[in-house]
């Protein structure tokens, strides 16, 4: 029953993470004819794809950013289309994981490219558990991307730290799905 709980939670990790990838290009200037729109599903399916299409289909690295769309840009607009992906944690756990470690090494190329940026890594956790263990949790997960970033080369000195524990959670369901995409450390712009 664990392996099949641990499968669900990658699956929905990896979904979670194709679908913000694929929600990430929409704002790129028009340079030649224009591939078709990618549909975005409405909901998570309860029945989502194999493992194996999922992480083909997951890069690995952040997309090409032309430096105009960016630096134009207001924060909230840089936030509400970021750049910087959400780096997911397992359950009870502030380790990053092969997949964490990826997204959060693409993070740090971006971050090298727009060196003025400061940033906030928040730690977010599922419901599940008491506020003051899901507070503690929460900067630990928080904590483990910024010393990770640090080792990457990122200075400590552009990243702030702050957890919320359970109390902003980012799917309000109450399933395995869910509490996935809350486990999670989320990345603000906070200047640039």
């Amino acid at each position: 029953m664990r392996d099949i709980r641990k499968t669900t939670l990658v699956v929905a990790t990896l979904l979670a993470m194709a679908l913000t990838a694929a929600c990430g290009g929409k704002n790129k200037p028009a340079t030649g004819p224009q591939p078709p729109p990618v549909e975005q599903p409405t909901a998570v399916t309860p029945n989502p794809p194999a493992p194996e299409r999922i992480v083909e289909a997951t890069p690995t690295a952040q997309p090409s950013l032309p430096e105009d769309s960016i630096t134009n840009k207001s924060l909230d607009d840089l936030n509400r289309d970021s750049p910087l992906k959400p780096v997911f944690f397992p359950l009870d756990s502030a380790e990053l994981d092969d997949i964490g470690r990826a997204v959060a090494t693409a993070n740090a190329a971006v971050l090298k490219k727009f060196t003025s940026w400061g940033i906030t890594v928040e730690g977010h956790c599922d419901e599940r558990g008491t506020a003051e263990y899901n507070l503690a949790l929460g900067e630990r997960r928080a904590v483990a991307v910024k010393t990770y970033l640090s080792s990457l080369g990122i200075s400590p000195d552009r990243v702030r730290t702050v957890s919320y524990g359970k109390e902003f959670p980012f799917d309000m369901g109450h399933s395995e799905n869910a509490w996935a995409l809350n486990r999670r450390g989320h990345f603000v712009i906070t200047s640039k």
